[in-house]
């Protein structure tokens, strides 16, 4: 087992502010161990009883169990778990209801594979109670160096990552997908065709890195742009597919408007463009997206942070993320090259953005200046430089 203290300490810490924590991210990324994890670990546990309580809610035992959920949860006292929350939306107005007892005995430690756009009334029903704690595959902290390349073709996914070879891996990765398709979304209540999804996904696959350009998307699909863009909600808020806003401004230029469209996790991209191996993906002309979109995650998870964006103009200037840390702005760039250097993007950027640095962030192993503000570090050094920011 891969041990995953940050996210175990990040809802330690939620659950010390909260009565509620509610761990988010995919299907099969690894929720219910850290929940287990975390619920054995609890100091105020008990030899002489159970130190928690555990319900699936995919679980017809637990369905039967929580059939009168205010008798049952209102009887509990510790750590109350609840895995796949997002089936029983209905939960959340009792919940702020037990919470808000006088000497309330209980915690609650919510998983979901939802996000709360697509979960109706979690907003309204516990504002001010809970707290959200995102968690994705496997990161550049929990694996070893040498597995960093592994990591990128197959993504962080757990079973995806420990699969016994390449071919093993992407197996795991078609069944998901279509499971995901075929029962996962008709469960959240979304009736949308498996097949027309799927070539969805495998459309902002193609697209991956690329502006969203609702029209194009509609045209292919045969579909207005509206429906588009529901499509795309639905698997970004699934995690699925990460939308990286634009960044603009006053300035005298003319900046794009429309956002980034990436797929979260990099296995996954690999299986939507059937791309197996390392060297499959090297031939593949989305080699360099695969490799920003994946930097892109690393660096979105390792710090933490929602104030993400990238910038671009119609003039050509570009900035593949731009992140904002305390009251300052730090650009990325993402090559995949030998010895980047600078370019004429790079020096507009910082100026138009008034950057404290720039990183060009690339796969060697040699960190080295371009510039008093500009710096070609490679992949493996951004938890060091994400943990300089916390």
């Amino acid at each position: 087992m891969i041990p995953r203290p940050t996210v175990i300490d990040n809802i330690d810490r939620t659950l010390g502010v909260h009565p509620i924590a509610t761990l988010l991210g995919p299907r099969q990324c690894g929720k219910t161990t850290v929940a287990r994890l975390i619920a054995a670990q609890r100091p105020e546990r008990q030899p002489e009883r159970q130190p928690y309580t555990y319900f699936d809610l995919e679980n017809p035992v637990d369905v039967r169990r929580l059939s009168a959920p205010l008798t049952v949860l209102q009887s509990l006292s510790g750590l109350v778990i609840i895995d796949e929350v997002q089936r029983r939306p209905d939960l959340f107005e009792l919940l702020r209801v037990l919470v808000d007892r006088p000497q309330n005995p209980a915690q609650f430690l919510l998983l979901g594979s939802a996000s709360p756009q697509l979960i109706r009334g979690v907003s309204e029903s516990l504002a001010g109670r809970i707290g959200f704690i995102d968690l994705s595959g496997f990161d550049l902290t929990e694996v070893d160096e040498f597995e960093r390349d592994r990591l990128w073709i197959r993504g962080g996914f757990p079973r995806s990552f420990l699969a016994a070879d390449d071919s093993a891996s992407m197996m795991w990765r078609q069944d998901f997908i279509r499971t995901f398709l075929e029962r996962d979304i008709p469960q959240l209540g979304i009736n949308i065709p498996a097949e027309t999804l799927r070539r969805f996904w495998t459309m902002v696959a193609h697209y991956h890195g690329q502006v969203w350009n609702a029209a194009q998307f509609a045209r292919s699909l045969g579909a207005s742009e509206a429906t588009a863009r529901r499509y795309l909600d639905i698997l970004a808020g699934a995690y699925m597919v990460r939308i990286l806003p634009p960044w603009f401004e006053n300035i005298s230029k003319r900046q794009v408007k429309s956002p980034k469209i990436y797929i979260r996790d990099s296995g996954i991209l690999h299986g939507l463009l059937q791309l197996t191996t390392l060297a499959d993906l090297q031939s593949h002309p989305k080699l360099g997206a695969s490799w920003e979109g994946f930097a892109i995650e690393q660096i979105i998870g390792l710090l933490d942070t929602r104030d993400t964006y990238f910038w671009a103009t119609h003039g050509g200037a570009e900035l593949d993320l731009l992140v904002h840390i305390g009251g300052k702005r730090y650009g990325f760039e993402f090559k995949y090259a030998d010895a980047p250097g600078t370019s004429r993007s790079q020096r507009i950027a910082l100026e138009d953005l008034a950057l404290e640095h720039l990183w060009v962030v690339y796969p060697g192993d040699q960190e080295y200046a371009l510039d008093e503000k500009i710096t070609v570090i490679p992949l493996d050094a951004i938890p060091r430089l994400a943990g300089n920011w916390r």
